[in-house]
């Protein structure tokens, strides 16, 4: 894979599934893009959440990759990470997957997700689970998408040997919407965050360690309301 580095908001636009409707202000796609091509690596909230954990004290960013696919098994379609990461600590190296987030839905939960049960899914779920140390029986109203981005995470932890993986919801919403389906699914890995702004340790899962935050960035609006 060769890879072109961004010189600009147009070249996050370009790499969307569907720019024509995902490319608009005060929502995740443009919130995100505009809030990290500025900062030139990790924005101020992105360090302060992970130097909220020892683990990650002093962490610099190697490179990130937006809308980055990772292959998953079972069927054809990747999962798109809105931004991928790699960072570096004094020890190792860190895979980081950050999803945007204003006002927008995580998605379908995993009860909606399985009502179509062919076999492709059957066998995505199964891996899924054996990655990342779930039940497969385990609560329905999580939501999908956030199984598989802590699976990429994990994934390209692996792909690139790093010790660590981390899933971060990285917030432009002043009402913080999706915050307590991110809560109902850290409690999956014994991290219950009680409040936005916490990066927590969610145990061992296929040798990587993982770990869940959320990161308050400025608040997004559309043009209509500034």
């Amino acid at each position: 894979m060769i890879l072109v580095p961004t010189s600009g908001l147009d070249d996050w636009k370009r790499l969307l599934a569907d720019p024509e409707t995902q490319w608009r202000e005060g929502f995740s796609a443009h919130a995100l893009a505009t809030r990290w091509q500025s900062a030139g690596g990790f924005p101020p909230e992105i360090v302060s959440l992970l130097a909220s954990q020892p683990a990650f004290v002093g962490v610099q960013m190697l490179l990130g990759i937006p809308e980055h696919k990772v292959p998953l098994p079972g069927g054809a379609r990747a999962s798109q990470t809105d931004l991928w990461v790699l960072g570096r600590t004094p020890e190792n190296l860190v895979s980081i997957a950050v999803e945007g987030k204003v006002r927008e839905s995580f998605g379908p939960t995993l009860q909606d997700w399985m009502l179509d049960q062919s076999e492709g899914k059957a066998t995505r779920w199964k891996s899924l689970c054996d990655l990342l140390g779930l039940s497969v029986d385990c609560d329905r109203s999580l939501r999908y998408q956030l199984v598989h981005r802590a699976a990429s995470a994990v994934l390209e932890a692996k792909r690139f040997v790093a010790r660590k993986a981390v899933l971060v919801v990285h917030s432009f919403s002043a009402q913080q919407d999706g915050f307590a389906d991110f809560q109902a699914f850290s409690r999956q890995f014994g991290a219950p965050l009680l409040h936005p702004g916490e990066l927590a340790p969610a145990g061992v899962v296929s040798d990587v360690e993982l770990f869940l935050g959320w990161a308050q960035g400025p608040v997004a609006r559309p043009p209509s309301s500034v």
